[in-house]
């Protein structure tokens, strides 16, 4: 059977955190906890975390650039953040929590991360013999200055609740070979898709400590589609001009609303615990409706699709997104954690004397036809003689929006948009 797959959708973010003084020559930044892997964490904690991390992946989805192509982790956002936020303090604390929506207090907030984390990573047994389980790999790795003082508290926190790891790097005299050495673990991590995700000039001899996420998913179609129905089609453009797409052509019974001024359905993945929202808004209405979409919205479109038979036509793509998120961040709220005057960060190193000098993220995402052999079997099964009747054909032939989610909790990994396939 040929299938199709979401290739690796890779995401991290790093957060540069810049000393605002000379750094003290005193111990070396190091954690001997391990990471907690059955933390008891209540339930309605972990239901505060995941819709306040929904409602901070709609904030920026709104603040992020409205044109072009987009894909974005909100997860990975929020993980990265939450282990700088275990050091914040005062009105920089304040100021993140509010951005981010963090609800919970310090103490209830990092085990909360760490029971998601953990509950998101279990592989599930596919449906089929023919699938591969879902793949979500979740990773956080620190390197700090080896030179500088850090609050072994701050150090115990984001080993017991985030796994991460202290790698103890010289900042100072040799920031660029540190620079690489993220870059070749970032690659590792994800399976060799995001290359050089610091440009050179990205660290200096001020960076005290680097905080990275990276997030990689992969899944087959609980219902996968056959290559030999995928054939070009016209795909209209925002500004009225058309392309060329291989678009993907399936009947099923899935989720399926018509809602005000937009059609949505919803695909899962193999082991049904993870699915993708497709949100189509009506021709000529998809910039208004982008520009109007939050969490209200999308939750309303989760809660209210209902099974139907679709006849889909799916377009096949692959883009890369990457930006840096201070202006951003700043503008949402989070003002003092990037001013080296006001930044509050004594949790991590018992001084106000750390910054965030930069916010930098990366993200990947394919939609593609895999495993040639099995296609033939494919064509056999799925083989009819007549076409049968479908009550919705939708063909996803203009822009459209996509959430990528964990059905059980909740929390939406991935967000973005597709404006241009190709």
């Amino acid at each position: 059977m040929k299938l199709l797959r979401l290739l690796p959708a890779l995401v991290l973010m790093s957060l540069f955190l810049a000393a605002c003084g000379e750094a003290p020559q005193s111990q070396v930044a190091r954690s001997n906890e391990r990471r907690v892997m059955n933390p008891t964490v209540a339930e309605d904690d972990l239901r505060v975390l995941v819709d306040g991390n929904n409602a901070f992946a709609l904030d920026m989805y709104r603040s992020l650039p409205p044109d072009g192509n987009l894909v974005y982790s909100p997860f990975s956002i929020s993980l990265a953040l939450g282990m700088t936020h275990a050091g914040a303090r005062g009105e920089t604390e304040s100021q993140m929590a509010d951005t981010l929506h963090f609800e919970l207090p310090q103490e209830r907030l990092h085990p909360a991360f760490n029971s998601l984390d953990l509950a998101l990573e279990e592989t599930t047994k596919p449906s089929g013999e023919d699938q591969e389980p879902l793949q979500l790999n979740i990773a956080n790795a620190v390197w700090a200055e080896q030179t500088f003082s850090f609050v072994q508290e701050f150090l115990d926190t984001i080993a017991r609740n985030y796994g991460a790891g202290i790698n103890l790097a010289d900042f100072i005299h040799n920031y660029e070979p540190t620079r690489k050495e993220i870059n070749d673990w970032v690659s590792e991590e994800t399976n060799d898709k995001i290359q050089d995700l610091l440009p050179e000039d990205s660290l200096d001899s001020d960076t005290r400590m680097v905080l990275v996420n990276a997030i990689y998913f992969k899944a087959d179609w609980l219902d996968q589609f056959d290559a030999g129905d995928t054939f070009d089609v016209p795909f209209h453009l925002l500004d009225g001009s058309t392309v060329e797409v291989p678009m993907m052509h399936q009947g099923m019974h899935i989720p399926y609303l018509q809602g005000d001024g937009f059609q949505a359905v919803e695909l899962a993945y193999a082991g049904n615990t993870a699915a993708m929202d497709i949100i189509v808004p009506d021709e000529d209405n998809f910039e208004a409706f982008d520009a109007a979409l939050d969490t209200e919205t999308l939750n309303g479109i989760f809660s209210s699709m209902q099974p139907t038979s679709v006849e889909l036509g799916l377009p096949k793509f692959t883009f890369t997104s990457d930006f840096g998120l201070a202006d951003q961040l700043q503008s949402m709220g989070m003002k003092d954690a990037f001013d080296r005057n006001l930044a509050d960060f004594s949790g991590m190193t018992g001084n106000r004397d750390l910054f965030i000098s930069d916010v930098v993220h990366k993200a990947f995402i394919a939609l593609d036809e895999d495993g040639t052999e099995a296609a033939a079997a494919t064509g056999v099964i799925v083989g009819v003689t007549s076409a049968p009747m479908f009550d919705i054909n939708l063909v996803v032939d203009r822009p459209f929006i996509f959430v990528i989610r964990d059905l059980q909790s909740g929390q939406i990994l991935f967000m973005g948009r597709v404006v241009n396939p190709v």
